[in-house]
Formats: structure tokens, C-alpha cells, sequence
């Protein structure tokens, strides 16, 4: 059995379906008006952006993106479910996150292992610093 990776043709797809799940529920709270809605609207931009950014940085913390994704996509339907309008939008947008969920812990468990090995790690400091 092969392993996942980051370029290979399944890496590239899981990917490519995170940045795209990650902007249509970014989208989504982009549309809906409030404040509270484009700053989660915003936040989800941001971070299909750093899922992808080619700079050195952001793919060495990558692992951390991911993770924080996942975390904030568990505080937006947390957030919904305690106080949240349930209408159909917002059930397309949790099932949106929930995809995004499971294919951000396909990739932790695939490039990253146990997430507390990883933060438990020293940090190693940057090249050229």
C-alpha cells in the first residue's frame, strides 16, 4: 500500500477538494450579511490560502494550518448548533465543513501523524536566520 502524498495524484486531489470546500463555506458566511458572518467568511478565505501558499513558512507549518482548520470549522458548527438559524444554507454549510473535516484528518494522519508527536517537537529554527 502505497502512502499519501503531497504530490502524488490522490494528495493533489484531497488538497484540491480542501481548498475548494474551504472557499465554498467561505463563501457561504461571506454572503450572509452580519459581521460575525463575513469575519468567518474571511477566516476561511485566509486559510484556503495558506493551504496552498508556496512560501517556505506556511509549508513548513503547514501541519498547523491544518490543524487550526479544523478547529475552526468545529467552532463554526458548534457556534451554529448552539445559536445558529436552521435553514437550508446553513445545513449545505455544516455538511460542507464536516467534508472538510474528514479530508483535513485524512491529511494530519498522512503527513503529519499523532498531531500531539508533532507539537510536542522542538522547533527547528529557520534556514538563513
Amino acid at each position: 500500500m502505497h502512502a499519501l502524498r503531497p504530490t502524488s495524484g490522490a494528495g493533489l486531489l484531497i488538497r484540491t477538494a480542501i481548498v475548494g470546500l474551504t472557499l465554498a463555506t467561505g463563501w457561504i458566511h461571506l454572503t450572509l450579511g452580519s459581521l460575525l458572518f463575513t469575519l468567518n467568511g474571511l477566516g476561511y478565505l485566509v486559510a484556503a490560502v495558506a493551504m496552498v501558499v508556496p512560501i517556505a513558512l506556511a509549508a513548513r507549518f503547514r501541519w498547523f494550518i491544518r490543524l487550526g482548520l479544523i478547529g475552526y470549522a468545529v467552532t463554526a458548527i458548534a457556534g451554529w448548533f448552539l445559536m445558529g438559524p436552521r435553514y437550508d444554507v446553513a445545513y449545505i454549510a455544516k455538511a460542507i465543513e464536516l467534508a472538510l473535516i474528514a479530508l483535513l484528518a485524512i491529511e494530519v494522519w498522512a503527513y503529519d501523524g499523532n498531531p500531539l508527536r508533532r507539537l510536542a517537537r522542538p522547533a527547528r529554527p529557520l534556514r538563513g536566520a
